[in-house]
């Protein structure tokens, strides 16, 4: 997060770049897999979104904005908010998951309401297996079929635990 209102924020982002430089740390605007920087194994590269704050102070945020990026080579993803009246804030969230490419499932008890206050996070491309093994290693093990409810099947469709769950998804898992 910088502070676009402070005038040495360009200092402190280059400051901050130079530790983690010293320590191997490349931000980057997308993970990337492979090796980087000379292909030394050990550098990580840090998938970064940067939040600029005082949407609400500075008139022509957007300005401010691109000299900071250019002052201080950063090319990377940007939401612009306001700490102080949350302008912005909410874009944070849906932001993340979508570029972690994070998906959150709920479960439910067979006869039960699901339990939409704590979802189950997976990486996209996870299966129900991988959802029953989070729930409990037994129930995984002894996995027989699930019920899903959500936008690719139809509510109270049994699936196997090959299945890949999408974010949003409801399982019953019956062992």
């Amino acid at each position: 997060m910088i502070d676009l209102g402070q005038p040495g924020c360009v200092e402190q982002i280059v400051a901050a770049r130079e530790i983690l430089s010293d320590r191997r740390i490349t931000l980057t605007a997308t993970w990337d897999r492979t090796i980087a920087d000379g292909g030394d194994p050990f550098a990580i590269r840090l998938p970064t979104l940067l939040v600029a704050n005082k949407a609400d102070v500075i008139p022509d945020i957007e300005v401010d904005l691109d000299v900071c990026r250019e002052l201080g080579d950063l090319h990377l993803p940007t939401i612009v908010v306001s700490a102080e009246t949350g302008e912005g804030l909410d874009a944070i969230g849906p932001w993340l998951f979508r570029n972690l490419e994070i998906v959150r499932v709920y479960t439910k008890v067979p006869g039960r309401e699901p339990d939409m206050d704590r979802p189950y996070t997976v990486f996209s491309g996870a299966t129900v297996e991988d959802v029953s093994r989070l729930v409990h290693r037994d129930l995984a093990e002894s996995f027989h079929h699930a019920r899903i409810w959500g936008r690719a099947s139809y509510d109270g469709q049994q699936v196997g635990r090959e299945h890949v769950v999408e974010d949003g998804d409801i399982l019953e898992i019956h062992a």
